[in-house]
């Protein structure tokens, strides 16, 4: 009867409410195995299970994207300095070095009592760098050396200019002071020079401090003497 019952259609055989209950049951129990014996179906890859996971959006990225671009070469560096500028500025700072050079070398000059050389240069300094600030210091230099070789006036000038310019600046008040008590007879005017120089730099009522610190030359110190000790 099995033999029989195997050649009848499982969908058949279930339709067939004249079959007894119990083949019926045998059938359902045939078919199950049946269906669990089966090859399962083949397992799609760990790519494709990756890719069907992922939203679309992002799966077409993927396929979309263009390959790497190579690395753009690096912009040219901006220079905000144009060369015009940069040409100027080189000119400007030769020109300083030399007038620095110049002021020094007036002041060694003045240091070792050589002060026809100090004049010459102190007066280039003052003369042909006259736009630099610094320029007014060798302008100093230059009417302590006037006042030394002889030509007073024009370094009293000099100093009564410079004191404007250098307003505050001890030096020059201390020998305009002195210049103008030995030279114009004037004690009120230098009294108030000397005060102003004091006051910055108490220093310049020691003659020792002028003649050998500051390098004054010995007509200028003897001019100051003679206005501390009012002779």
């Amino acid at each position: 009867m099995m033999g029989a019952f195997r050649m009848v259609p499982f969908m058949g055989a279930l339709a067939d409410s004249s079959l007894p209950s119990t083949l019926l049951q045998v059938a359902v129990i045939n078919h199950k195995t049946a269906a669990s014996l089966s090859p399962p179906p083949p397992l799609l890859s760990t790519r494709r299970v990756f890719l069907t996971s992922l939203p679309i959006s992002t799966v077409l990225l993927t396929f979309a994207a263009p390959p790497l671009l190579r690395a753009a070469p690096p912009l040219p560096t901006y220079d905000p300095v144009t060369s015009s500028e940069r040409d100027a500025s080189s000119v400007l700072q030769r020109r300083v070095a030399e007038a620095v050079e110049l002021l020094d070398k007036g002041r060694e000059f003045q240091a070792k009592g050589e002060f026809s050389n100090a004049l010459e240069c102190f007066s280039q300094v003052a003369i042909n760098y006259k736009d630099f600030a610094f320029s007014d210091y060798a302008r100093v230099g230059r009417a302590l050396a006037l006042y030394e070789l002889g030509d007073r006036d024009e370094a009293i000038i000099e100093m009564e200019d410079v004191s404007i310019s250098l307003k505050g600046y001890p030096e020059v008040h201390a020998a305009l002071a002195a210049a103008l008590y030995a030279d114009k007879h004037a004690p009120l005017l230098a009294e108030n020079q000397f005060t102003i120089a004091t006051l910055m730099d108490a220093r310049y009522t020691d003659l020792s401090y002028v003649r050998d610190t500051k390098h004054w030359p010995p007509s200028l110190v003897a001019s100051l003497q003679r206005f501390i000790t009012l002779s």
